[in-house]
């Protein structure tokens, strides 16, 4: 019986039975192969072996229920350098302070006491009630990318980041690992969502793989995978109602996945949502609905109705307002209720029916709903996450706020619905700035959220925080000089300002009556004023406490008097961006500042003295001495100079190996060849030196000695420490110095990983160093310095989050027990340094006290006006007003001046007027013309400069417009130019009327349109041209045949030459023929020329009617001329002569005007179809730029599917050659086979009857042998023949004889058989020696037809990639002719219409814009007007079934809740049950599952179905064994017969012999001679026995055939039934006459032994 097919390997995970096991037990049980991504092995056409099906199935291990791993032997601990001695717990992590709001889903309530979330490398776990704080490390120190709770909240899910991250199950409470999961992505995961049955766990990675995982996660199996997209993916989730479906979204895109069964396995299928008309969004929030459909959000706030991959409907408010005024961040259906959750700070209720049957009703896909519910969390609140618990029955909402809170909110929305309540607030976004307290355990941090808050890092709570208009970018705690209470603190902001703030304790204030709730600390602001006009990056004190320099973006560096005002002292301006300030220790004999510039500058400055200073006019600092150091990268050397070392070093070696060599070989003796010496290979070139285009930034440095400092850089310069040094050359400038530090000190790990910031204790024996990817180093320090030596043991921890974690602040409290540090993922941490957590409890925090007299103080003046001015630009604002004040006053003493000029000149134009007129003096005054010819000789300059300004402008324009009028598309439509025109307007006027009509304005064709056009047009292009114009504009003709014959120069030049003669003989002949027809014809002309004097008669008779009719006339002018009486004229005839006149041009004009008229109509109608011919003209032109902008893709395209068919056709003309060649190589097979039979034939033919030696013939014939060459060994010469294997593939003349056992004996086939034909014999092997001809041309043709076969084969593979990539390039040159139709299509297309034609009216009027109308015939409107009542009436039909199926909704929902309760109380009686039977919970489910496998049932059915089919064949082979049990009866019975006549003969032999005995004794000596009866009778009873003899052998045979059971048994039994007919013929006097030596002698000894019949 066959074994039982395997189980389908498509098959999801079955949950494995609970049973009571040992914790760390794992039993053995049969396992399949999990489906990953439905790869599965492709089969082969071909049969496959018995052996090959019966495959051992696999073994492999299944975890058990109980099985946990260890949180000890998982979670990251710090790295330690190797016999260091540094201690593994130097810190210590004692709080998180801060909480990455800005990270999605980082909120998970576990219950109604505790929530969840990430904090770099951990996972807190925040009790709410104590506050305390519970951590789980990541396990590679990666990072940490999401965390997701199981449906029961039993475990929780966190994905980790890194290489080859994990995905850690852990139990809770117990916070044990339960589960790991390996290999399911590469880099870090970004989301993961348990299943409703919490089966199954799917995970998302992020780049590069992208990679969407469905784990058995209890099993720690990969069931599918499949990469979910190509850009970043936030979310993934599956369908609560159909596990079998998933959904993930992210950036642009949202996709519907399902698990399909496939002929080849489950697979996990994706479909991509379209957006259609809809603007492409980042879906973050969406739900999956019970009928598939799913609903997503927008980034502008609306919800999307999702249904087969494309938008249904989106949803907004009414008045077209959006759901939500900014990005839709989550939506949760919630039992039966619809919410949405926005980062405006709303939540939002919706009627879950009305959108789940929501419909567009309009082109723009819009449906106006309204929620039903709605709450505002507050102001500022950006929520992205809510997340629902019950404590004591009742639903809790908890819901992450990204701008730094989690809130605590109650959605039942009813009376009795409490107010959302803020738990905790932090930092939103990255810590900009950090400072501890120089006296006690306080710490000040700044974020860009505008805030300063005040924390206590021993009692791990916040105290205080102030917010301001703009984000603080830098923080300085005033040191102990300054204020020894140690409650000043300044910090910088990013428009800035400088505020300087005071921490103190209200408690020590006066109590104002009615003041209850008092804060254990408040925050004061003291002091704001502006030095910058960019953010503040830097602030430092001076070490006397005396001066504050601030730095900032704006490449300043501002100085105050460190006083109660603050007053300004003055800025300096330095070459780049601040980065930070430094002022020197206490140790150097001089105070100076150290400035480092973010582009490579570093400065020094030493304090400036306030009263040196003159700050009149402006606060710039210009003469103070300033020491500059640019620095100049050296890492490109120190690497080559490795390099170097590294390649001599190996030099080195290589002679060390050669010296020892050569040693050896001279101590053993050995003599050195001196060879030339082999070339070494040559070495690859050393790396050039590179210098970055762009200066590394400096990201932190600090004092070493005076005028030396180290820095810290980060881009390409990063992995090293550089000891740098002030040079003494102050003249050089700045930007062109080239400065290099002069010791460098190589820093483990860290050419991608920079120092972000150094800190010290106050020992200086630790250096702290927070590093790019947030990881926290301690370097142990020797005597207080930096060395090689000492910088390479250190320790170090990954604390803040590796992608965006930066740290941006690392301190140590004052007494150096604590490390505290924040970063760029909003987290703050407080370390324990070297010291239990035990000693802490002792210590605490001490807050200021505020000072004296300040509740009576007024409230500092803020700068709350982000573009005020600073303190500098204030300055120039006064100086600049004092200055136009002085201006002014001049100019009102020169207007003064001018004024009273004025009146002079009055009085004395009033003077001359008074004198006498030849006294007087002209007004015309003439100036200087000197002057007017300067002012115009400077004109003339000013013009000349104007026309070079201008001559590039005017040389562009010119050529512009050379081009405009060249150009034929501006040429019609834009300008007109009389250059390049064919005929101009010409405008012709009615006379009695105002008509007109004028000529059209025809532009000449360009000589480049008569050049290209009739190359590219094609008659397609002529039909539409013809239809549109109804007139042809070009006319081709056809080109006639050229003829293709090409013939030689010299036969061409003969033939030239003889049609030349012909031409010259017939031209000739022709001229010959013409002169003498014309000679013919001057012959007869000349012939019937009349005489001289001949006079034509008619023209006699026409002269002579003249003289007699005509009469004589003169001319008027003529002295005799008299008028005739009839022509005399008067006044009378000549008014009528005016009249009639008169009459005839208003006729000519009337016509000329209703022609005219008429040609205007026809013009009229003319200028319409040009209209309609220009506009179709752009829409064409616009088509052909389109065409023209394709044209080279669609070549490639095309030029790829006609390679593709031409290499199709190629294939199949080689295949159909190569199958044509199989046929006649099946042809030539069957005739040899054909061959081969004859041969048998005539072999079988050559035998004859009752041939004694045929078996022996035949066994020479079928023998096989190889003809070998002849060779000579000694004296032996001749053929050598030698036996051949058989071939793999029988012969057609191989008999059943040759498979028994007969033909392995061996005989020999060399010499002929005695009696045998000698010609019988060399026949044979003349018959064989044919017989092996034709199976060597048969096996050549057979192996020639298996080498064609497998060339059709790889042809046949072939010609299937081809017709696929054909057919892909097929559907891509489709997909772009689709596409090319679709720009067409965005082509508008102009349609003229009559406005009898037009049926949009608004309000009864035709309206002005037709944008919103369609064109449509009367045939398809009347039948859309149709559609509009039947839709109106399936949708009242609808609304009716809608009606009824809400009512029997809301029946079924109430109905569940009752289920629901009832199966609660069942639950609980069944649990209750269970423990007082089992006294444990029993999963029936699972038992069931396993007590009635689906599969083992089909399995069963199979068996069942194979032993039916077994049971038929078994009933046919009984039934052929029966016939078969009656045949050996029936012959058992014959051999009886045949044996107990073998017996009569034998008792026959012996009575014979005994009578014959008898005989002899008794004859006498007469009877004693031969006797020739007697002898005649010997000789008959002598082949008697030999006949008996030989029946005896063949029953033998017979009888040894009948045991055997194999198929060749009625074959055989015919065979030997005909030779024993062939035998027991009576024998002839030929047979008489054989020896008997050639038969065995029959005894009674024989018959004795031989065996019995069974």
């Amino acid at each position: 019986m066959e074994a039982a097919p395997e189980e389908s390997k498509t098959s999801l995970p079955e949950e494995s039975p609970t049973a009571e096991e040992q914790e760390d037990e794992v039993e053995q049980v049969e396992s399949h192969t999990e489906s990953i991504e439905g790869n599965l092995a492709e089969q082969d056409d071909s049969e496959v072996p018995p052996e090959a099906q019966q495959k051992p199935e696999k073994v492999q291990k299944k975890i058990s229920e109980t099985f946990f791993y260890n949180y000890e032997d998982i979670y990251s601990r710090p790295f330690v350098t190797e016999d260091s001695g540094i201690p593994i717990n130097l810190l210590t992590l004692k709080h998180s302070f801060g909480y990455d709001c800005t990270r999605s889903v980082n909120v998970l309530p576990m219950d109604s006491q505790t929530v969840m979330y990430i904090a770099g490398n951990q996972v807190v776990l925040l009790d709410l009630k104590t506050k305390s704080q519970n951590y789980l490390r990541s396990s590679s120190g990666g990072g940490i990318g999401f965390i997701t709770a199981h449906p029961t909240k039993q475990y929780f899910a966190v994905g980790e980041k890194g290489e080859k991250p994990n995905l850690i199950i852990y139990d809770y409470p117990s916070l044990r690992p339960y589960r790991i999961l390996r290999g399911g992505t590469e880099e870090a995961y970004v989301f993961g969502d348990f299943n409703t049955a919490g089966t199954l766990l799917a995970s998302v990675g992020s780049s590069p793989d992208y990679m969407l995982t469905i784990w058995d996660w209890k099993q720690e199996k990969i069931v599918l995978r499949s990469k979910a997209f190509s850009q970043d993916v936030y979310k993934v989730t599956f369908s609560p109602d159909n596990e079998e479906q998933l959904t993930t979204s992210g950036s642009g895109h949202i996709r519907f996945w399902k698990m399909a069964l496939t002929f080849t396995g489950l697979k996990l299928q994706g479909a991509l949502g379209r957006f259609g008309k809809t603007a492409v969004t980042d879906i973050i929030g969406y739900v999956e609905l019970p009928d598939g459909k799913v609903i997503s959000g927008t980034e502008w706030g609306n919800l999307l109705l999702w249904e087969g991959g494309l938008i249904k409907v989106e949803l907004c408010r009414a008045g077209r307002k959006p759901c939500h005024s900014a990005t839709v961040s989550q939506i949760v259906l919630d039992e039966g209720e619809l919410i949405t959750v926005g980062k405006d700070g709303f939540i939002r209720m919706w009627n879950f029916e009305a959108i789940d049957a929501a419909d567009s009703v309009d082109d723009t896909e819009l449906l106006e709903v309204e929620p039903m519910n709605e709450l505002c969390v507050g102001k500022n609140v950006s929520l992205s996450w809510i997340s629902k618990v019950y404590d004591c029955g009742q639903p809790i909402w908890y819901a992450q706020d990204t701008n730094g809170a989690i809130w605590k909110l109650d959605l039942s929305f009813s009376n009795m619905t409490r107010d959302p309540e803020c738990l905790f607030t932090f930092h939103s976004g990255r810590i900009e700035a950090m400072t501890v307290s120089p006296i006690t355990y306080l710490m000040a941090t700044t974020a860009l959220d505008r805030s300063v808050r005040i924390y206590d890092f021993i009692s791990n709570k916040q105290l205080s925080e102030i917010k301001f208009k703009q984000g603080g970018t830098a923080l300085m705690w005033a040191p102990r000089v300054v204020n020894p209470k140690g409650g000043l603190i300044a910090v910088g902001f990013e428009d800035g300002v400088v505020r300087i703030i005071e921490v103190y304790d209200p408690k020590g204030l006066p109590i104002l009556p009615g003041q209850t709730n008092i804060k254990s600390a408040e925050i004061n602001l003291k002091k704001a004023f502006k030095p910058h006009a960019t953010a503040v990056t830097a602030l430092a004190y001076e070490r006397n406490g005396d001066v504050l320099a601030t730095g900032s973006r704006d490449k300043t560096v501002f100085f105050f008097a460190v006083e109660d005002e603050y007053e300004p002292i003055g800025f300096i301006c330095v070459p780049g961006p601040v980065q930070a300030l430094q002022w020197s220790p206490p140790s150097h004999a001089k105070s100076t500042l150290l400035i480092l510039c973010e582009n490579g500058f570093v400065l020094q400055v030493p304090a400036p003295v306030p009263e040196e200073q003159d700050t009149a006019s402006t606060y710039r600092i210009k003469n103070l001495p300033t020491q500059y150091f640019h620095f100049y990268s050296i890492k490109s050397r120190i690497k080559l100079e490795e390099e170097i070392t590294l390649r001599e070093k190996k030099k080195q070696e290589k002679e060390k190996e050669k010296l020892e060599w050569i040693r050896q070989e001279l101590e053993m003796g050995n003599e050195i060849n001196q060879e030339k010496p082999e070339k070494e290979p040559e070495e690859e070139p050393l790396p050039p030196l590179y210098i970055p285009e762009e200066p590394s930034p400096i990201l932190c440095g600090f004092y070493s000695a005076p005028g030396k400092f180290w820095l810290s850089l980060g881009g390409y310069d990063s992995g090293f420490l550089y000891h740098c040094e002030f040079s003494h050359d102050h003249e050089e400038d700045p930007e062109n110095r080239k400065d290099e530090p002069f010791e460098v000190i190589p820093i483990e790990d860290t050419d991608d990983n920079p120092i972000q910031q150094i800190s010290f204790c106050a020992s200086r024996l630790l250096m702290f160093c927070g590093m790019q990817n947030g990881a926290l180093r301690v370097y142990p320090l020797r005597d207080k310095d930096l060395s090689v030596d000492t910088l390479k043991e250190y320790w170090s921890f990954n604390v803040h989050d590796n992608d965006y974690g930066q740290i941006r602040g690392i301190c140590t409290s004052y007494d150096d027990r604590f490390l505290l540090s924040c970063g760029g993922d909003g987290n703050i941490f407080a370390f324990n340094i070297l010291s239990p957590e035990d000693v802490h409890k002792e210590l605490k925090a001490k807050i200021p006290s505020p000072r004296s007299g300040l509740e009576k103080e007024k409230a500092a003046e803020d700068i709350e006006d982000p573009n005020a001015y600073n303190i500098e630009e204030v300055k120039q604002i006064k100086e600049y007003e004092r200055i136009m004040k002085e201006a002014e006053e001049k100019k009102k003493k020169k207007r003064e001046e001018l004024v009273a000029l004025r009146h002079k000149f009055l009085l004395l134009l009033q003077k001359n007027q008074e004198l006498p007129k030849h006294m007087q003096l002209h007004r015309e005054y003439e100036m200087d013309h000197r002057i007017f010819e300067e002012l115009a000789r400077q004109t003339a300059q000013r013009i000349q400069v104007v026309q070079k300004e201008l001559a590039w402008e005017h040389e562009k324009h010119l050529i512009g417009l050379q081009k405009l009028r060249n150009h034929r598309f501006c040429l019609i439509w834009l300008f007109r130019f009389r250059d390049s025109l064919e005929f101009d307007t010409v405008v012709v006027h009615a006379i009695q009327s105002n008509h007109q009509i004028s000529t059209y304005r025809l532009l000449a064709m360009s000589k480049k349109y008569y050049q290209e056009e009739p190359a590219r047009e094609q008659p397609e292009e002529k039909e539409i041209i013809a239809e549109t114009t109804h007139a042809r504009i070009f006319e081709g003709e056809a080109e006639k045949p050229k003829i293709s014959e090409v013939r030689k120069r010299t036969a061409r030049y003969i033939e030239s030459k003889h049609e030349k003669i012909r031409r010259i003989v017939e031209k000739s002949d022709q001229v010959e023929a013409k002169i003498m027809k014309r000679k013919a014809e001057w012959d007869e002309l000349y012939k019937s020329k009349p005489s001289d004097d001949y006079e034509d008669p008619k023209d006699v008779e026409d002269i002579k009617k003249a003289w007699e009719t005509m009469g004589y006339y003169e001319l008027k002018a003529a002295p005799s001329y008299r008028v005739p009486e009839h022509k005399r004229m008067n006044i009378e005839k000549k008014v009528m002569q005016l009249r009639s006149l008169e009459v005839l041009i208003n006729a000519l004009v009337i016509n000329f005007d209703a022609e005219l008229r008429l040609l205007r109509h026809k013009k009229l109608k003319l200028d319409v179809q040009m209209k309609i011919a220009d506009l179709r003209y752009i829409t064409w032109y616009e088509e052909l730029l389109i065409l023209k902008n394709m044209e080279k893709q669609e070549n490639l395209l095309k030029e790829r599917v006609n390679t593709l068919i031409s290499e199709q056709k190629t294939t199949q003309s080689k295949l159909n050659s190569y199958l044509a060649q199989m046929e006649d190589r099946k042809c030539e097979i069957v005739k040899l086979q054909e061959c081969e039979k004859a041969l048998y034939a005539n072999f079988q033919a050559s035998l004859g009857e009752n041939n004694e030696f045929a078996d022996f013939l035949t066994k020479v014939l079928k023998k096989k042998i190889k003809c070998m060459e002849k060779e000579e060994v000694g004296r032996e010469a001749g053929w050598r023949y030698c036996e051949e294997e058989e071939h793999e593939e029988e012969s057609s003349l191989k008999t059943d004889e040759e498979n028994s056992g007969s033909e392995d004996e061996d005989f020999d086939d060399f010499v002929c058989p005695e009696n045998c034909s000698e010609a019988l014999y060399q026949n044979t092997i003349q018959l064989r020696q044919q017989w092996l001809d034709i199976e060597k041309a048969l096996t050549e043709e057979k192996k020639a037809a298996a080498h064609l076969r497998k060339k059709c084969n790889a042809l046949a593979k072939k010609a299937k990639v081809v017709e696929t990539s054909l057919d892909t390039a097929d559907q891509e040159l489709e997909t772009f002719q689709w596409e090319k139709q679709q720009r067409m299509n965005e082509l508008y297309v102009v349609v003229p219409l009559k406005l009898h034609q037009v049926e949009y009216l608004v309000n009864g009027e035709m309206p002005s814009d037709f944008s919103h109308a369609l064109v449509f015939t009367n045939q398809s409107l009347e039948y859309l007007q149709k559609r509009i009542v039947d839709l109106r009436n399936e949708k009242i039909a609808q609304r009716e079934i809608y009606k009824k199926a809400q009512k029997q909704h809301k029946q079924l929902v109430q109905d569940k809740k009752e289920i629901e309760i009832k199966i609660r109380r069942l639950e609980e009686t069944c649990n209750d049950l269970m423990m007082k039977k089992f006294g444990r919970l029993v999963d029936f489910e699972a038992v069931q599952a396993r007590s009635v496998n689906t599969h083992m049932e089909k399995l069963k059915v199979q068996i069942m179905e194979k032993e039916y089919a077994h049971s038929q064949e078994l009933k046919e082979w009984e039934k052929r064994m029966l016939d078969l049990q009656q045949q050996l009866m029936k012959l058992t019975k014959e051999n009886t017969s045949k044996m107990q006549q073998l017996n009569q003969f034998y008792i026959e032999k012996e009575q014979l012999e005994t009578k014959l005995a008898s005989l002899k004794n008794d004859v006498g000596v007469e009877f004693q001679g031969i006797r020739p009866t007697a002898i005649k009778e010997q000789a008959r009873l002598e082949s008697r026995l030999k006949h008996a003899a030989y029946d005896t052998a063949l029953l033998r045979e017979e009888i040894n055939l009948l045991r055997r059971k194999d198929g060749c048994l009625r074959e055989e039994l015919a065979l030997l039934r005909k030779d024993e007919h062939l035998f027991l013929q009576p024998s002839s006097p030929q047979d008489s006459e054989t020896p008997t030596e050639s038969f065995p002698l029959l005894t009674p000894e024989t018959v004795t032994n031989s065996p019995s019949i069974s």
